[in-house]
């Protein structure tokens, strides 16, 4: 349960780090427990709205609403590029990367709780179906806080790099990728794994960071991004086949030979690039001698 309060009804003072709210007995102030950095937040700040909520265990919680406007953007050439996926979550350009093999072992453990405890709710009773649908929610809001910290985790350690080394940031823009992606054979535990993977949260996470911290934010359209040769721009000369073969991409034309979302990553910044730096509006890849205009930079840049 929640109560929202606006300025005629809530109201924050730092000096001694109180709040004042209307409830149905009169006006009464409130001690904030609070550490260091929520103090840093509200400190200097004029709020002029919060939301009350209490939780199930009965205590209460108050979200004050801080406004804050962004630092500027900095000033760059440079892109750091970020692949995303489910085999590696995030891949930059500068080889940092995440692996998905510990975020898959516990989507699919809790995936075989629930599946455990379904079964257990159809055959018993009705005390334990109602027990079983408990701990079906618990197991839900475990996974998605475990999600939710391995994506804050990601997204801040990609951009506390980019301000680091004054450096914009460059993602794919993967809106309609489920859609795209469920419309191809798949087995049921594949189908399950693409259905719950959190790019889009990422990609807010990164969003929102970025913003706060300066750094500027490019969508790129991911078209051939995966296909093509950071090094050369070669793309392979027969649709049906690709230079990439699960983790691994080797070039027909120049011989590079790597990791095939570091390649996707770099291709990525080059786009990003193209958009970011004032020297044109597109990016050609080479197809078997003539150059084909296939990756155009239609991106969107965020903040």
């Amino acid at each position: 349960r929640f109560v929202t309060y606006d300025a005629r009804i809530f109201s924050f003072r730092e000096k001694d780090w109180t709040v004042s709210l209307t409830t149905v007995e009169g006006r009464e102030r409130f001690e904030l427990a609070i550490g260091n950095y929520q103090r840093g937040m509200l400190a200097g700040s004029n709020p002029k709205s919060a939301t009350l909520v209490q939780r199930k265990d009965g205590s209460y919680y108050i979200q004050i609403c801080v406004e804050k406007n962004p630092p500027k953007q900095q000033d760059t050439d440079r892109v750091i590029g970020v692949d995303l996926g489910r085999t590696d979550i995030a891949h930059t350009s500068e080889g940092d990367n995440w692996n998905g093999q510990q975020l898959n072992r516990v989507r699919d453990h809790y995936s075989k709780l629930r599946a455990a405890l379904q079964r257990k709710a159809s055959k018993g009773t009705r005390s334990s179906r109602r027990r079983c649908r408990e701990l079906l929610q618990r197991l839900s809001g475990k996974e998605r806080r475990f999600q939710t910290w391995v994506n804050h985790r990601i997204s801040k350690v990609i951009v506390s790099r980019a301000k680091a080394t004054n450096s914009a940031i460059a993602l794919e823009d993967l809106t309609g990728i489920r859609e795209r992606v469920n419309q191809q054979p798949r087995s049921k535990a594949e189908r399950r794994r693409a259905n719950s993977w959190a790019f889009y949260q990422l990609r807010q996470f990164l969003e929102y960071k970025a913003l706060r911290a300066g750094v500027a934010l490019i969508l790129v359209p991911p078209a051939y991004t995966s296909q093509t040769c950071h090094r050369c721009l070669h793309i392979h000369p027969d649709p049906a086949q690709s230079y990439r073969s699960g983790k691994k991409f080797k070039c027909g034309h120049c011989g590079w030979e790597g990791d095939a979302d570091l390649n996707g990553a770099n291709v990525i910044a080059l786009l990003g690039a193209a958009v970011n730096q004032p020297r044109g509006s597109w990016l050609a890849c080479q197809l078997q001698g003539y150059r084909k205009p296939a990756l155009y930079c239609e991106a969107v840049r965020v903040g």
